[in-house]
């Protein structure tokens, strides 16, 4: 009898192990915040508008947004290294100083399912903007080639959001 229980033990244990390999990627998610010594209105007109992002992200070229600020516009990224990525502004919200985005999947990003806000908030005499994201590894399936795991979309969006992040601190500072 207990031969028999092990045996069964090992095949539950065999068919869970299996069961959550083939559950596929996690959603993962990245916060990046920095604080900046300027004010919170001077620092969200910096970055306010969706197709300002050319004006103070260092790996962007261009930016233009379809129709602005409004809910819906499409703003088109070509990075310097030429690499293009398309999002969809989804909320913008002017007197709470923040605005979130979709991305289109494909593109510059080893990423699918992305989703990102961008807010900037009061901290003493200066302000705090706060970058987060979730998304999937840009290869949905078991087994991602080394260029689309977890690993590669974290530091590839965690890359982002930092060099954004600490570019915008010395424009902003700089005055």
């Amino acid at each position: 009898m207990p031969a028999r229980r092990t045996v069964v033990i090992a095949a539950v244990l065999a068919v869970a192990a299996g069961t959550a390999a083939a559950h596929g990627p996690t959603r993962q998610k990245v916060t990046e915040q920095i604080t900046i010594a300027a004010p919170p209105t001077a620092v969200w007109a910096r970055i306010r508008n969706f197709d300002a992002l050319k004006d103070w992200h260092p790996a962007v070229a261009e930016s233009p947004a379809s129709q602005g600020n409004e809910v819906g516009s499409v703003r088109e990224l070509v990075l310097k290294n030429g690499a293009r990525l398309s999002e969809r502004l989804e909320r913008w919200d002017d007197e709470k100083m923040s605005y979130s985005y979709r991305a289109k999947d494909g593109g510059a990003l080893p990423v699918t399912n992305y989703t990102s806000t961008i807010s900037v908030r009061a901290e003493g005499a200066g302000s705090v903007v706060e970058w987060r994201g979730a998304f999937y590894r840009g290869y949905p399936n078991n087994d991602p080639p080394p260029e689309q795991n977890d690993e590669a979309a974290l530091r590839a969006v965690t890359g982002v959001y930092q060099s954004g992040l600490a570019n915008l601190k010395q424009l902003a500072e700089a005055r």
